[in-house]
């Protein structure tokens, strides 16, 4: 019963498969032709030059350069924590399995430029992917006429400060589809990332196997668990926050206290109306937001886990302790100075987060989603003879004999080398 956008991806796959297809199989005339026909631009190239993007970050506001680069020195410090050393293993005398973390090594970045420019999220996409040692970026954002028929210039600029030049000025499926095949002098991708809206999700969907994805990201969203303590205020500035992102965007207020509900109906009452974005949030507020009433806050707990936010704050007395409970959640906000707008900023973590309750089993954006775990095995002629009994059982029990044939033939060219 609990109110969330729902986005019929599987109905947006039949529209967007023709893109897909048409990209696959025609390359770069399909690309040129998709993006006239839904961005209204006709290009002559794909990728921005060069020139271009030294001149985005020029031009870029110092406050907004100084921001990003904050940004991007807090998310790189987080996400350097996150990469794994190899581990080795001696499972016996001579039985060595190492495991290697080897990034891919050609990612697609994609950069959504419908409602809103996001230059943050260049940073939340590039950085891990950097972190990881991934050797080849590509970024691809929706041109715009009103810039020429390129991505947004603060997009250009964030990409130019991450000394990422390989950018591409395409959006929607066809991007999606260039990344997973290539084109005419766009190589193809091993992992494709980043926001977008139904059409991108759905051509995610579509190219899932021939490229790693890392989600399919759906409208954004937040839950609130908060207490008798909380600031209404705060709570309403925060909902407010989340719903001028999207119509679509879902709010959710989990508390035990009426008052408190009251209250934050009165905050928003006063912070709808001087809303810059009041026609949209006021959609998403009446279209999938609610307050949730609880009898207390362990039933408030059982709640968001079951929503599984894609953002949580956890504004209550003692939130840490609150918040150490929660187990489902993109990311997880805690007391009142932690809003998730921070998080979208400069947090230092990943605001690329699971919705739509997928973070019951997936996690955000980190290093690890451009790493791929690798098993070395590296067994001795003594360590392999000392597990051929155990080898030839199973694979008996299997009826593999070609299995237990395999190294009973190295066991015996041992025996007969020690004869």
């Amino acid at each position: 019963m609990l109110p969330r956008a729902r986005l019929d991806v599987e109905a947006a796959v039949a529209a967007v498969r023709p893109v897909v297809d048409d990209v696959r199989d025609r390359g770069l005339a399909a690309v040129l032709a998709a993006t006239e026909k839904y961005d209204g631009v006709r290009l002559d190239a794909l990728r921005v030059p060069a020139s271009a993007l030294a001149d985005a970050l020029a031009s870029l506001d110092p406050a907004v350069r100084a921001a990003l680069e904050e940004a991007a020195d807090r998310a790189r410090r987080v996400h350097a924590a996150q990469r794994r050393s190899d581990a080795v293993v001696e499972v016996a005398p001579g039985a060595v399995v190492t495991e290697r973390w080897v990034p891919v090594g050609r990612v697609g970045l994609y950069v959504p430029g419908g409602l809103v420019a996001y230059p943050s999220s260049v940073v939340m996409n590039v950085v891990p992917a950097q972190v990881a040692g991934v050797g080849s970026l590509a970024v691809a954002s929706p041109p715009k006429p009103e810039f020429g028929g390129r991505p947004n210039p603060a997009v250009l600029a964030a990409c130019a400060l991450l000394g990422v030049d390989e950018v591409y000025a395409v959006g929607g499926a066809q991007a999606i589809a260039m990344f997973a095949y290539g084109v005419e002098r766009v190589a193809p991708v091993d992992l494709v990332t980043g926001p977008g809206n139904v059409w991108v999700a759905a051509a995610k969907r579509l190219v899932r196997g021939v490229v790693g994805i890392d989600a399919e990201a759906g409208p954004t969203e937040i839950g609130i668990l908060a207490d008798d303590s909380a600031d209404p205020d705060f709570l309403a500035a925060d909902l407010v926050a989340q719903a001028e992102h999207d119509e679509l965007a879902a709010c959710l207020l989990v508390t035990p206290s009426v008052s408190l509900v009251d209250a934050v109906d009165a905050a928003l009452a006063l912070r709808v109306s001087s809303a810059r974005h009041r026609a949209r949030v006021e959609k998403a507020l009446a279209g999938q937001s609610a307050a949730v009433l609880v009898d207390d806050l362990d039933h408030g707990l059982e709640v968001v886990d079951v929503w599984a936010a894609e953002h949580l704050e956890v504004v209550t007395r003692d939130a840490a302790a609150v918040a150490a409970r929660v187990r489902n959640a993109g990311a997880v906000f805690v007391g009142p100075w932690s809003p998730v707008s921070l998080g979208d900023y400069l947090a230092g973590s990943n605001h690329v987060l699971p919705t739509g309750g997928t973070a019951r089993h997936t996690g955000g954006l980190s290093v690890q989603s451009f790493l791929r775990g690798i098993h070395v095995v590296d067994y001795s002629r003594d360590a392999l003879a000392a597990v051929a009994g155990h080898v030839a059982a199973l694979g008996g029990a299997e009826d593999l004999a070609a299995h237990v044939e395999a190294v009973a033939t190295r066991v015996r060219q041992k025996r007969a080398a020690q004869s």
